[in-house]
């Protein structure tokens, strides 16, 4: 290689690097503007987002795994202390089924799946709009047992299960819009 060869390699690598910077920097500049923020740090109005949480009362939800899915979500809103005074209201309206699977030639199963829906409503309580409402599912599998007592607590784990995953997505849905509007 001459000279003059090596001596444009370096020009051409500085232009490489030196687009490379503007690239990131434009990219910088561009995700500046799109109002992206952190999810558990303070809310646009700057009030930070647990005590936001905190004044979300959450209605009741008739059976059992309603009940569960309310007592999960109590306390990863006030992390098991008292609520503020409420400014908003969720409403859950859930619907479950069973689904069975693994069925043997003789037509008897040998698992199941557990499924939750639910519809849910935050209502802002000083003027009774809705402002955010949504849908949510969860599945939980177990195994059929010949055992009566463990197929009831195999079922009901399963529930647990998908009360923890259904409060999870619905707490995790209210902060995000907490997090960009209140």
């Amino acid at each position: 290689m001459s000279l003059l060869e090596i001596k444009g390699l370096r020009t051409f690598t500085g232009r490489l690097k030196a687009a490379a910077a503007v690239a990131g920097l434009a990219g910088l500049v561009t995700l500046g503007g799109c109002g992206w923020q952190p999810l558990y740090g303070p809310t646009a109005s700057g009030a930070q987002l647990e005590d936001v949480m905190r004044t979300v009362e959450i209605s009741t939800i008739p059976g059992r795994v309603g009940q569960r899915v309310r007592n999960e979500l109590i306390f990863k809103t006030t992390g098991g202390g008292e609520a503020d005074i409420p400014k908003y209201r969720l409403d859950i309206a859930i619907r479950e089924s069973v689904l069975n699977t693994l069925v043997e030639g003789t037509g008897d199963p040998t698992g199941q799946i557990y499924q939750v829906y639910t519809q849910f409503k935050l209502v802002r309580l000083e003027d009774n709009q809705v402002i955010l409402q949504g849908n949510n599912n969860a599945r939980a599998a177990y195994d059929k047992v010949d055992s009566v007592f463990a197929d009831i607590r195999a079922k009901r784990d399963a529930e647990d299960r998908a009360a923890r995953t259904i409060a999870e997505a619905i707490r995790t849905r209210v902060a995000a819009y907490f997090s960009a509007n209140a």
